[in-house]
């Protein structure tokens, strides 16, 4: 079991927040799995996210969670970082799966506020203090405040950094300022801490204020594209870029079917089941999309150029 900063950076790049193929509310589609995970790694994405927002992990059993990062340990076999967020109402849950994910090989955890109750910023800060003491692997904070109520402020994150387990931060919020403020604050402080955005298509806009990348839920769908999307703009290809933003922003239609925040997740496995990937089923409370969403899947595809017209 490894304890301490990891063995290596984490990566820049493009992360893939691995969706969670299943086949009913408590089991895996396994061998959905096995091909999502080939297709990811093939596809060159630089780490895999477990157990985030688009992997359902906060409706996924205990059981279920532990199953799952075992299989992609395995089947990564250390060729690209494997991340596993932990978050959980429960303390003592959250380092029970930190402890499993280590002993699988897993390179970092990930932790966004405990929901349900919202926590002050102090509680917030000792909850950290309590959680790094505990865990064997290094922690990537998680601001997610639309989801968990409980904003990462800068404050905090400040504080958090001055704990060399503390490694990286994914900001999903939204907001650039914020996002531009935390790699200031990296950039002077900790160069050593990766800062990657959330919605994939603030990844430009990120890189720009010095992000080091994106867990970028459409990099499940077509992995390649976001790669080389990545690349063109480190690179400075303007054109190349523009044109790869084009395939992503049509891909992007995928998010915008349904009414409710959920619909993002159901995009993405409609979309991989179109692809012939892995099952398309929801965790409850929420059902896969019906025929007429999942001819607009379809379509978002089509204009992607990642579906061939039948």
């Amino acid at each position: 079991m490894r304890t301490g900063s990891p063995t290596r950076p984490l990566p820049t790049g493009i992360l893939v927040p691995l969706a969670t193929p299943l086949r009913d509310r408590d089991r895996l589609d396994e061998e959905g799995l096995e091909r999502l995970v080939d297709h990811v790694v093939k596809g060159g994405v630089h780490g895999l996210f477990l157990l985030g927002t688009t992997g359902e992990g906060p409706s996924l059993g205990r059981r279920l969670r532990r199953q799952l990062v075992r299989r992609v340990t395995a089947q990564v076999a250390g060729r690209v970082p494997v991340l596993v967020a932990v978050t959980d109402t429960a303390f003592v849950e959250s380092v029970a799966l930190a402890r499993d994910a280590a002993e699988c090989g897993a390179e970092a955890v990930v932790a966004a506020p405990p929901y349900y109750f919202p926590e002050g910023q102090p509680e917030l800060m000792e909850y950290l203090e309590h959680l790094v003491a505990e865990l064997p692997l290094p922690l990537v904070l998680y601001n997610m405040p639309i989801l968990t109520k409980v904003h990462f402020e800068l404050d905090t994150v400040r504080r958090a950094l001055d704990d060399p387990r503390i490694v990286g931060l994914k900001d999903s919020s939204g907001d650039l300022e914020y996002f531009a403020s935390i790699c200031n604050m990296v950039r002077a402080t900790r160069p050593d801490v990766r800062v990657w955005i959330g919605p994939e298509q603030l990844l430009a806009h990120s890189l720009a204020r010095g992000g080091h990348g994106g867990v970028c839920g459409g990099a499940n769908v077509a992995p390649a594209l976001f790669v080389d999307w990545y690349a063109a703009l480190v690179e400075g290809d303007a054109a190349r870029a523009a044109r790869l933003e084009t395939r992503v922003r049509a891909l992007g239609e995928i998010y915008r079917i349904g009414r409710h925040p959920s619909s993002v997740i159901k995009g993405i496995k409609c979309a991989l089941s179109l692809l012939g990937i892995c099952d398309d089923f929801m965790a409850e409370p929420f059902r896969r999309f019906r025929p007429p969403e999942r001819d607009r899947v379809r379509s978002a595809l089509l204009a992607a150029s990642l579906l061939l017209p039948s």
